[in-house]
Order: C-alpha cells, then structure tokens, then sequence
C-alpha cells in the first residue's frame, strides 16, 4: 500500500525538525532578500550583486566535502548544532553592525561568506539525518514534505521581508555615499530583519535538543575512517554512479546560465517599477510556481520514465527564464518566474529521490556534500556570471535583459544536447527498491 506523504509527521521528531526548519528558512530568506537589496542599495551595481553569489560558493567549494566527511564521522546532531548556533551567531552580528550604521560592503560579503561556510558543514549532516526520522517507507513522504515545506518558507519569507522593506518608504540614495554604510537611508528594518532571523535558528536548536533519535553513525558505517579515507570514498561512489553524475551535471549547467535572481533588485527598481514591495513577490514567485509543483508530485506521483520528465523540466526552466527576461509586465513576470519554479521543482524531485534510492545510508553525508557543490555552486555562480553579463552593457535595462535570455536559451540548448547525446539519462528509470545501508 502507498503510503500518503502527510504519513511521515506521524513521527515526532521528523514532525518537530520539519515544523522548526520552517522558521527557520523562512528567517533564512527574509534575510537574503533583505541582504541583496541592501547590496543594490549600497552599490546600484549588478556586479556587487553578482558577488553576493560568489561569495557565498566559493566558502561552499571549499568546505562541503568536509562537511560531508565530518556528517559521516561525528553525531549528526551536534554538527546540525555547532552550524545552526554559528549561523545564529552571526546574524547577530550582520545585524548589530546594520543597526549601529556601521555596516560596509565588504563587511556584508564576508559574513555572507562565513553564514555559507556554516552551511557547508549543516546541510550534509541535515540530509544524512533525515532518513532516520522515518522508517523507510515513509521516506519518499518525508522528503516530498520537505521539499514544500523548504518552498513555503521561500514564499514567506521573501514575501515578509519585501513588505517590511518597503514599508520605510521611498529610498533616496545620495551617490556620494553608494560606498559607504547605510546609503543615505535608514536601514533599521534590514537590521530588524538580520535580528529576526538569528532568531529563527532557535527553532531548530530546540528540536536538536529534543531529539530522541540517535545521529551517532556506526563503526561499520565508516565513523573511524581516516578522513581522506573518507573523502575519497564519497567522491569514488558519486562518480562512478554515472547517472548521478549526469544529473548533478546538468542541475550545475542548468542553473549556471539561467540563475539570475541576484538582478531582481534591478528587474524590480528600473525594469518594472515595484519598488521593494514588488522585488519580495518576484523573489517568491519561483517558490509559489514550486510550492504547486510539490503539492501536485505529493498527489500524483511522476511516470516511470523520470530521465525524460528530467531533460523536460530543464527544458521548461530554460523557456520560463527567456519569458522572464524579455517580459516588461510585472504579472508576465510573476507567472514567469513561477514558472522556473515549478520546473526546478520537478527536476529536483527526481534527482533527490534518485540520490536517496542508490545511497547507503554512511555515505549520505559525503553524497549530499558533493550534490551540495553542484546545487549551489550552480546558481551561486550563475548569479555571478549574470551580474558581469549586465555589467557589460551601459544600460542597466539592457544589460539584465540579455544576460537573463542568453541564459534561459543556453539552459535550452544544454537540455536538448544531454537529451540527444546520453541514452542513461533519457531512459533512465527509479529502482523498485532502495539501497540498504
């Protein structure tokens, strides 16, 4: 019998991690929006944007393979910890230094850079925990719920923080001071909303604290392997999983050229003309689009042949992202990004389910690690190649709307090539079984 996904909150501490992980992205995301348009504010510059992205993967490249060797190692629970108390740590600080005006640049790039790192290390150890907070039956419903649960938050939290934002009124920026702290403006609210978030993380370390479920991993498991030991067999069991390979490949690629979200402060101010109000709902729209795609998958599960509802929905996300480049009408846009939501959305239902099915349970950690570089490190240097794209035009207008379309077309093109050239992805079919640890 099927199990409904709504089966796996029958589990405490699923039901309190899930509920706690809510709150806590949704503080996540106010802060993001709240952080870029703090950037453009500072900067009016679609590059200063564009390295928001940067440095945010390259702390990622950098220290997600440990992360992942770390979540194989230790007790899942006191990794989740340590990173989930840092991150709340410095929110703190981004919001102590935007309170007392003393905030700069720089200074929002690197805690920018040292929340990412956090990440690195809370992600693998979160994902590799998952699976023992429900029996296996109930995982594909814990990792669908998660998957809406993740999105809500998305929409949420952007939501707020655009509403809050534009409530301090008009912005006026002097352009003596775009390199200084505050801009001319009063930027209590982006402090108010740094200060919400730290908050956030307390949701999570209580559900931690309350956790009866063990995050210790076995000897048998690999917990006291030499740690390059460690490294090598994580990386040895992805790449030599070719379907994984083509799927984490494709995600990168996919979101390197399209990812464009970092240019909404410019879509929403010079574009369209929504003000902050309008940017929270652009950046919520690809998780409204999301939102509806996960609720559908709930319902109705995908066809067997998931290769070619794979290469579809990139294909999709690559045309949604042309129609948002091109379109000049502020509801146009919203579809249009819900649109790259839904088909992102569909893209990854397949690909984490596949990642969940061919893994063992002691090398999740050092799995979701390396999927980590190439689900983040897409977008986030998506971002990043998209600001100097723009940068290159001498008419902001201009220069957003050619980056985002040649991205949205050289999703396309990456689509139909993969589609064509490899036989694995496009027959490829779910196991009727998961791996065993």
């Amino acid at each position: 019998m099927t199990q409904r996904p709504y089966h796996a909150l029958r589990h405490r501490d699923f039901r309190r991690l899930w509920a706690a992980q809510l709150v806590s992205i949704t503080g996540s995301q106010m802060q993001m929006v709240a952080l870029h348009w703090h950037v453009y504010l500072l900067t009016r510059s679609p590059l200063a944007l564009g390295m928001v992205g940067l440095t945010r993967v390259v702390p990622i490249i950098a220290f997600s393979l440990w992360g992942g060797v770390v979540a194989d190692r230790a007790d899942r629970k006191k990794v989740m910890f340590a990173a989930q108390s840092g991150m709340a740590v410095l929110s703190a600080m981004l919001a102590a230094l935007t309170f007392a005006g003393r905030e700069t640049v720089l200074a929002l790039y690197a805690l920018n850079a040292l929340l990412a790192a956090a990440s690195a290390f809370d992600n693998p150890a979160r994902q590799a925990l998952i699976p023992r907070l429900v029996p296996p039956e109930d995982l594909p419903g814990a990792l669908s719920l998660n998957l809406t649960m993740f999105h809500a938050a998305f929409i949420i939290g952007p939501a707020l923080a655009g509403l809050l934002i534009a409530g301090q009124g008009t912005i006026v920026v002097r352009p003596a001071e775009l390199a200084g702290a505050g801009a001319g403006q009063d930027t209590g609210t982006l402090a108010f909303i740094y200060a919400l978030n730290a908050l956030s993380f307390v949701a999570v370390l209580f559900a931690l604290m309350t956790m009866r479920t063990s995050g210790v991993v076995t000897a048998e498991g690999g917990a006291h392997e030499a740690p390059l030991a460690a490294l090598r067999a994580g990386l040895r069991f992805v790449l030599t999983t070719p379907i994984m390979v083509w799927t984490m490949g494709l995600d990168f690629f996919a979101t390197f050229f399209a990812g464009s979200m970092s240019l909404l402060p410019i879509f929403a101010d010079q574009v369209l003309h929504v003000g902050a109000a309008g940017y929270g709902w652009l950046v919520a729209a690809p998780a409204v689009g999301a939102l509806l795609g996960s609720i559908y998958t709930s319902v109705w599960p995908l066809p067997r042949r998931q290769g070619v509802v794979l290469l579809w929905s990139i294909a999709a996300y690559g045309m949604a992202t042309i129609v948002y480049g091109f379109s000049r009408s502020y509801v146009l846009t919203l579809v249009a990004l819900a649109g790259t939501g839904l088909a992102d959305l569909v893209s990854t239902v397949v690909r984490q389910t596949l990642r969940q099915l061919l893994t063992p349970d002691h090398l999740r950690g050092r799995m979701t690690s390396v999927n980590m570089i190439f689900f983040m490190g897409g977008p986030q240097l998506g971002e990043m190649e998209a600001g100097l794209v723009a940068s290159l035009f001498a008419s902001a207008v201009t220069g957003v709307t050619v980056s985002v379309v040649s991205g949205g077309l050289a999703t396309l093109v990456i689509a139909a090539a993969v589609g064509a050239a490899t036989p694995l992805v496009r027959r490829y079919e779910p196991p009727s079984s998961p791996v065993r640890p």
